[in-house]
């Protein structure tokens, strides 16, 4: 991988590059997928891909390509893209800083050496755990694992090499035939801990307990959401609100806040590309910057933007490391690493009196990502008495504002979750406004 990285990276400089940086990851993924209770089939890939950025006269270029032979062709079509875009005044460099940090907890060689039939077993697993429980069907499902190498060249001298592994699983379930109720559960991780069986088993007693739902009325009310409801409804808004590129364009009700009280004072966010074992976790973001820990929320008060080195340089500050990338065929953007929320736990649905409790939501997508408004739908709720749930419910929508939520979370249960790149336990909302 090197060898083709430096050779990539010279012919783009070559071809006329006043800077060059070359991104290539290569990986191997076991994929398997299932469908009506199951296995309907399963792949084993390997791939790797190069994205080329090249710079000429403060343009930018970008080309990228899957096919070895091809990568020379590629950094030249990135340094024309260059030389016809028009010169960014804001654009400074790449990276230049390359001490990067240790990390712990990214690569399991038990993941890397897995073979087929011990993925199909743990998928096995899965299925019979959802199948433990009377008259769950398991609708759809799937399991994977991956272990990759990502390294990153520039022509400032940043030279970085990360490998990392994964493993995860997902079961979709129905139960019930007059009145069906669904549920699912999902986990991922860097490391051979997860419990397939009971993964399956956690979705089918959500379905089961969910049956026979109740109508309720109007009202407002104390709500707890499940980690998986917090990632969805907070995560995606408030990571938006503080990222700086949206900043720079006026897209952020957090424009210029900064040592503002936004939150509770119990309320602390990090952002962290050095937990160890977390599912972001690396020693540098996707442009080769040193990954940090940032503090976003700090008993309340706002402390800081997500920067790459883009966005960085237009303010002349450092990156905070969040430079992201989806594929290795896109340039990077500012994306969250390890979102972690923090707040003091206790036995949360044993100390709330009153109560909804909502598992997942459906539509967070549609909140508005400036003002913080949402409406979503709510499922697998269920009515919280005396620190029980006691009752399913049938049909609940939930709407808010994010930020009057960070301003209104009383409690956090013990219950932590990694939920893509969100950790978090579940939280307690005051004064939410539900509809049944």
């Amino acid at each position: 991988m090197y060898d083709l990285a430096r050779r990539a990276l010279n012919a783009a400089l070559r071809a006329g590059a006043d800077e060059a940086e070359v991104y290539l990851v290569k990986s191997e993924v076991t994929s398997i997928d299932i469908r009506k209770g199951v296995i309907e089939g399963s792949k084993e890939n390997i791939n790797q891909g190069m994205g080329i950025r090249a710079v000429v006269n403060g343009a930018v270029g970008f080309a990228s390509t899957n096919i070895d032979t091809r990568m020379e062709d590629t950094a030249r079509t990135a340094v024309s893209s260059a030389r016809i875009r028009g010169t960014d005044p804001e654009w400074k460099s790449f990276p230049t800083d390359g001490k990067y940090p240790e990390i712990k907890g990214t690569f399991d060689p038990q993941i890397k050496d897995m073979e087929l039939d011990e993925c199909i077993e743990l998928s096995s697993n899965m299925l019979e755990g959802a199948s433990s429980l009377p008259e769950v069907l398991v609708t759809a499902g799937s399991f994977s694992r991956v272990a990759s190498r990502r390294l990153i060249l520039n022509s400032n001298g940043i030279e970085v090499e990360d490998r990392g592994t994964a493993i995860s699983g997902f079961v979709d379930v129905i139960t019930g035939q007059d009145e069906p109720t669904t549920a699912y559960d999902y986990d991922m991780s860097r490391k051979m801990d997860i419990d397939f069986f009971n993964l399956g088993k956690s979705a089918a007693e959500l379905a089961s307990k969910s049956r026979q739902g109740i109508s309720i009325e109007p009202h407002r009310t104390e709500v707890i959401l499940h980690p998986f409801a917090v990632a969805d409804l907070l995560t995606g808004i408030l990571s938006s609100a503080i990222d700086a590129d949206n900043v720079q364009k006026g897209r952020s009700s957090l424009i210029g806040r900064k040592g503002e009280m936004i939150a509770t004072e119990k309320l602390s966010i990090i952002d962290d590309g050095l937990l160890e074992a977390g599912l972001e976790t690396a020693m540098a973001d996707d442009e080769g910057f040193p990954s940090q820990t940032t503090p976003v929320i700090e008993k309340g008060i706002f402390k800081s933007y997500l920067y790459d080195n883009y966005t960085a340089g237009k303010e002349g500050t450092r990156s905070t490391g969040n430079a992201s990338r989806h594929s290795y065929s896109a340039p990077p953007s500012v994306g969250i690493r390890n979102f972690i929320i923090k707040y003091d736990q206790s036995d949360l649905i044993e100390e709330t009196d009153k109560g909804i409790y909502i598992n997942t939501v459906i539509g967070a997508h549609t909140a508005n990502y400036i003002s913080g408004d949402f409406s979503v739908e709510a499922r697998n709720a269920f009515i919280i008495e005396k620190g029980e749930l006691v009752k399913p419910i049938k049909s609940l929508m939930l709407s808010g504002n994010v930020f009057d939520i960070l301003k209104s979370i009383n409690g956090a249960g013990k219950d932590v979750r990694q939920v893509g790149g969100t950790v978090t336990p579940s939280l307690r909302i005051a004064d939410m406004s539900v509809v049944g």
